[in-house]
């Protein structure tokens, strides 16, 4: 685990690194929101997002939630990106306003990278597995809607803080409004549950009682900003966090409504609209400029079966999160090369319990420089259809060699 850790900061060091370089050729008095768009910029935002995500990879959660986290992640990674470039960009010049040496500047601003993505990343890692696990908890709880009760618990050890104990046994339906403010993780490293708990053993808490002891519990956290709740939300942080202000909570764009923005004129609303929109309009034209394939058919000549893409195939490969997001997407419009040049490895069972797939056959590329396995499942009527791609290395343990 510690092995994986570090490289993962390596690799984040790494396109830091690149990152800045960008950083280091702009001009003028101010940053240009762009860059987070150029490709350094991008693969560095997907690479944090990346480690986020595998905060939460063995929670078990439905596939619609996990790409609503996902994209929380990257938002989150996004904003946080801006604030390193924000924060690196006056490092360009000395104290006598004249332009640094690259080498110099880089030097200067490893500080930011050492701050950010190291001590920062540790406690947000932690958050976002919590808000995961809790945002699964949630979807299970919807399931049986007001059947059980809902219970507020700690982790019942001497390091509980006294503030969130305060919390504990509060007993309340899951419609209550109680829990879209105060519904766990609330606060850096809390380890609070909710569990479902039966009607006629417990009895409930008073409303206006609950609403009090949360008052009391999060009085410290005098900006509220951990009042959310990841599974109504769908999202590992809250809109309001360390990178964004009060405001952020009640905007238009955190709600998804892009279409009714009034973005004001400051840096950090042009970034977040900015990031919104990466989010999102990457996969959007690629999938426009990958419709021609919708109906045609690709060839292995290690594979001797026909492959058929669809408009499912289309859609679940640009929304498939990817470390190299950009590279994934665009791969697809080259994929009959693609494939025909993929190493075929092997079949896995159909472990999801997808109706009428009889197996999926894995087949190996590369997507800058790093290996993937390509998806394609074998349907009981006799066709094979391109399903999607994956960076997980977990995926080469189920195979089973052909």
């Amino acid at each position: 685990m510690e092995d994986e850790a570090r490289l993962m900061r390596d690799k984040l060091t790494e396109r830091f690194d690149r990152m800045m370089k960008v950083l280091f050729r702009q001009e003028g008095a101010n940053l240009e929101i762009g860059i987070l768009a150029s490709e350094e910029a991008q693969d560095f935002i997907e690479a944090h997002s990346s480690v986020l995500n595998g905060s939460f990879r063995q929670v078990e959660i439905s596939e619609a939630m996990r790409k609503r986290l996902e994209r929380s992640n990257y938002v989150f990674s996004g904003l946080k990106t801006f604030h390193e470039l924000n924060e690196a960009f006056p490092s360009l010049l000395d104290e006598n306003g004249n332009r640094k040496t690259f080498e110099r500047f880089l030097n200067d601003v490893r500080k930011i990278d050492e701050t950010y993505n190291s001590n920062y990343l540790r406690a947000e890692f932690n958050f976002v597995q919590a808000s995961a696990e809790m945002a699964a908890k949630w979807e299970r709880f919807m399931q049986d809607g007001d059947r059980y009760y809902l219970q507020y618990r700690t982790a019942g050890d001497a390091k509980v803080r006294p503030t969130h104990a305060e919390m504990a046994g509060i007993t309340l339906p899951a419609s209550d409004p109680f829990w879209e403010e105060f519904y766990p993780p609330n606060g850096w490293g809390c380890r609070c549950s909710v569990v479902q708990v039966r009607k006629s053993k417990y009895p409930t808490t008073d409303h206006e009682e609950a609403m009090a002891r949360g008052e009391s519990a999060l009085e410290l956290d005098k900006k509220g900003m951990f009042r959310f709740n990841a599974g109504m939300e769908q999202k590992t942080m809250p809109d309001y966090n360390p990178y964004t202000i009060k405001r952020c909570k009640d905007c238009d764009m955190s709600n998804g409504k892009m279409e009714l923005v009034f973005v004001p004129e400051n840096e950090l609303c042009a970034a977040c609209k900015l990031v919104r929109e990466l989010a999102k309009t990457d996969a959007k034209q690629t999938r426009a400029a990958a419709k021609p394939l919708q109906g045609t058919i690709i060839r292995n000549t290690h594979f001797h079966h026909d492959v058929n893409i669809t408009g499912t195939s289309i859609r679940e490969w640009t929304n498939q999160p990817h470390k190299h997001f950009k590279a994934k997407n665009q791969m697809l419009l080259d994929i009959n090369n693609v494939f025909s040049n993929a190493a075929y490895l092997g079949t896995t069972d159909n472990h999801k319990g997808i109706k009428r797939v009889v197996q999926s056959h894995i087949f190996e590329v590369e997507v800058s420089g790093e290996k993937n396995l390509l998806i394609v499942r074998e349907y009981d009527w006799g066709e094979y259809v391109l399903h999607s791609i994956s960076d997980s290395p977990e995926l080469y343990n189920k195979i089973k060699k052909e």
